[in-house]
């Protein structure tokens, strides 16, 4: 018997959401992720892909389901994980499409370092970090405004004005 072992990636994160077609619209059609083939669990869901050298990184997306809890629906916000941080290129892209969309931002930068960051919600409240290493992205347009400056402490998602996005076309 071997005592090597080690956590080698981040496999999947789950998601659940009380609206899948606006689950969907903010993660493909927003974010730009792919839908990817889900296994037939027998409740309703996407699995959701972006490629990677390392592989697809999978989102997987429950809607229905044991899993939904008491009444079969889900709580909104992110709860104990404070939030899910995707590596991302393009800032001014993403910085467009939010605006486009009516969807509020924050943004950081790290000290020392040459990380950018973009926060958002999704539909259910999960937030969501967007990391840029602004060595391989054009500068930023100027100074984060005070308004759109990230702290930690402070949440801005609001289920009652979260814009609706758009949908997906079938084919995504």
């Amino acid at each position: 018997m071997t005592s090597m072992c080690a956590v080698t990636g981040l496999f999947h994160v789950l998601v659940k959401t009380n609206d899948i077609d606006q689950t969907l619209a903010f993660y493909c059609g927003l974010l730009g992720l792919r839908k990817a083939k889900r296994p037939p669990f027998g409740f309703p869901g996407a699995w959701l892909a972006c490629s990677t050298p390392q592989g697809d990184i999978i989102i997987h997306v429950w809607c229905g389901g044991p899993a939904m809890g008491p009444g079969g629906r889900s709580p909104y916000g992110t709860a104990t994980i404070d939030h899910l941080s995707l590596t991302a290129i393009g800032h001014e892209g993403f910085r467009a499409r939010f605006q486009a969309a009516g969807l509020p931002w924050r943004e950081f930068l790290i000290p020392e370092t040459t990380l950018y960051q973009m926060f958002v919600y999704d539909p259910s409240g999960v937030q969501i970090e967007l990391t840029f290493d602004m060595d391989g992205e054009p500068p930023l347009p100027g100074p984060i405004p005070p308004e759109r400056l990230y702290a930690p402490e402070v949440k801005w998602f609001d289920l009652d004005t979260y814009p609706r996005l758009p949908p997906v076309p079938a084919t995504a």
